[in-house]
């Protein structure tokens, strides 16, 4: 198989959770270790920081990478999802995996994991493990798929492990209420490995530092620390951008980021939280290399879809906020803009569904897609939903279609805004990198 044959295999054979939902998740990590097994735990000789959290976790694994490669360390970055390239997902100093490489190592074990019924996610799994074992990178940061506790990450000792956050998302898997749900993340506290908490959370506070003794482990609540003092958002030479002032042991640290979305502030907490204790833990991050990280993560580690501008003429941005909590930070947002919203929304129909459309501006005008996926909420009964909450619009038969549509008609001082789904998101950036 070439490089396409390759990854549609990955893709067709092999469930993959994210297009198909509930059929492609696995409740045991007996099949990752015998997977893990095969390769001859190629994680065994890997430092690792640990992610999991309902939303925030992947801007804080990229940010976390991105200060480490600043800080001269090999770093490896495995997420997910993906947004244009499968590649994306396993990352050594913000270079992606080469194809000759995903092709060999399907090619090498392809038998032997097909007997195993190995699934997508623990396919792509241990490909990533595999490589960076093979690349000799000094520390891996490694962000959970779902949930936690039956992650197949989870077969990891990390050196630190760090929960963004709790929320709503996933209840079908996770559980229906939020101690549910935190119960499952807590699953990646280790027995003495030192965890940070990104938001306290008042419902759940008790619970991680119960959690946290049980397990013999060091908690820290990053937003209790009180490191940021300041931070706003701007738009500098028609680029986003988040200003913030930050502690840094006693001294004040001006910080610019790419990443320009105002609930990005609580993930910078995260971040600054993370890397203390991680030069606690022998690292050697300097406060120049914690500057320049934030301000770089996006050159370094190639972050894509975190109110992401794609156009300045009219105003574009997109963000893969796709939950009731990710999409609250973005509507506060959208409304700091003061400019009337040309939404291009879709979701997923194992999502819940009331919670989303409660949050959603009413002023907007919609333009209800689906993108191509099997979980995709079908559009017309997306667009019917969404109108029993007031949520006016027109559906459209893609992503694409709906882009172009809202192109079309967005006036002076308005814009447009990508969202309400990773995928929908994903194809957006495909149809605004074709017109580019």
């Amino acid at each position: 198989m070439d490089y396409r044959e390759t990854v549609a295999y990955l893709f067709s054979q092999l469930p993959m959770y994210q297009r198909v939902g509930a059929p492609a998740f696995h409740y045991k990590l007996d099949k990752t270790l015998a997977i893990l097994e095969v390769l001859n735990n190629p994680q065994r000789g890997l430092r690792f920081v640990h992610i999991a959290g309902t939303n925030g976790k992947g801007s804080v694994s990229h940010l976390i990478a991105s200060v480490l490669q600043e800080a001269g360390y090999r770093t490896g970055l495995y997420t997910s999802p993906h947004l244009l390239d499968f590649r994306e997902r396993i990352r050594v100093n913000g270079a992606m995996i080469g194809k000759e490489e995903i092709v060999r190592f399907v090619q090498k074990y392809k038998a032997q994991l097909s007997s195993l019924q190995t699934s997508f996610f623990e396919y792509s799994f241990a490909m990533a493990m595999f490589y960076f074992a093979k690349r000799k990178v000094d520390v891996v940061v490694l962000e959970t798929g779902m949930g936690g506790r039956l992650d197949s990450t989870n077969v990891v000792l990390p050196d630190l492990s760090v929960i963004t956050n709790i929320g709503l998302d996933h209840t079908q898997f996770l559980g229906d209420t939020i101690l549910e749900i935190a119960a499952e993340k807590a699953g990646i506290i280790k027995p003495g490995i030192p965890l940070i908490i990104g938001e306290t959370q008042k419902e759940l506070e008790d619970f991680f530092r119960q959690k946290a003794r049980e397990k013999g482990s060091e908690i820290v609540f990053a937003d209790q620390l009180k490191l940021l003092k300041e931070c706003s958002f701007s738009m500098e030479e028609e680029k986003a951008c988040l200003k913030c002032l930050m502690k840094w042991d006693g001294e004040l640290l001006h910080i610019r980021t790419p990443l320009a979305g105002q609930y990005q502030s609580k993930n910078l907490q995260t971040l600054l939280a993370s890397v203390r204790k991680l030069n606690e833990l022998g690292y050697t991050i300097r406060k120049e290399h914690f500057a320049e990280g934030v301000k770089n993560v996006i050159k370094n580690t190639r972050l894509l879809g975190r109110w992401q501008v794609l156009s300045t003429q009219p105003l574009v941005v997109c963000d893969t906020g796709h939950n009731s909590d990710g999409l609250r930070y973005v509507v506060r947002q959208l409304r700091l803009m003061e400019r009337r919203v040309h939404f291009v929304f879709g979701t997923m129909k194992d999502k819940e569904h009331s919670s989303i459309f409660s949050i959603l501006p009413r002023e907007a005008a919609y333009y209800f897609c689906a993108a191509e996926v099997p979980r995709s909420m079908e559009v017309s009964l997306l667009q019917k939903e969404a109108g029993a909450f007031h949520l006016k619009g027109e559906s459209f038969p893609s992503v694409a279609t709906a882009c172009q549509a809202a192109l079309s008609r967005v006036g002076e001082n308005e814009m447009i805004f990508v969202g309400g789904s990773t995928f929908v998101v994903a194809e957006a950036l495909s149809f605004f990198a074709e017109k580019d």
